[in-house]
């Protein structure tokens, strides 16, 4: 079970912190909140090509 809810939890948390970052400060964290709300459209798009193959 563990193994099934791992990455998605991983893409939550990544998404809770980058929103948290991007409500808490300008520069590096504007940079950081753009990385870390990226990664689940990066996870979705990665997903989407090695499915079709």
């Amino acid at each position: 079970m563990r193994d099934v809810f791992a990455l998605p939890t991983v893409i939550a948390l990544a998404s809770l912190t980058g929103l948290g970052l991007a409500l808490l400060g300008d520069g590096l964290f504007d940079a950081g909140a753009w990385i870390l709300l990226g990664l689940p459209i990066m996870a979705a798009m990665w997903a989407l090509r090695t499915r079709r193959r």
